[in-house]
């Protein structure tokens, strides 16, 4: 089973930068393989989807983060990065690792993002 470690969260201000990272551990298969996602969780809202790195190397972003987040992986670390720039207070939330492979999700624990104005 694919464990999934989170980090960099912290209390930002608002316009600041912050880099996430999510360490993989225990695949079965080559960590290229898999589909790394984060997401992100308000309180009281639905978690939804941030961005995507493919295992082919292409990557996807919601729309309300194109621009000024970017996600990559190095798949000799078995890392996945989330950077984020121009940060701004309604990214506020718990953000999640997620990683998929042939229909089998698994989840990290999070790691908390705070934006202050």
């Amino acid at each position: 089973q694919v464990q999934l470690v989170e980090s960099g969260g912290d209390l930002v201000q608002a316009g600041g930068s912050l880099r996430l990272s999510c360490v993989a551990s225990g695949f079965t298969f080559t960590f290229s393989s898999y589909v790394m996602s984060w997401y992100r969780q308000a309180p009281g809202e639905e978690r939804e989807l941030v961005a995507v790195a493919y295992s082919g190397g292409g990557t996807t972003y919601s729309d309300s983060v194109k621009g000024r987040f970017t996600i990559s992986r190095d798949n000799v670390k078995n890392t996945v990065y989330l950077q984020m720039n121009s940060l701004k207070p309604e990214d506020t939330a718990l953000y999640f690792c997620q990683s998929s492979q042939n229909g089998y999700d698994s989840w990290g624990q999070g790691t908390q993002v705070t934006v202050s104005s």
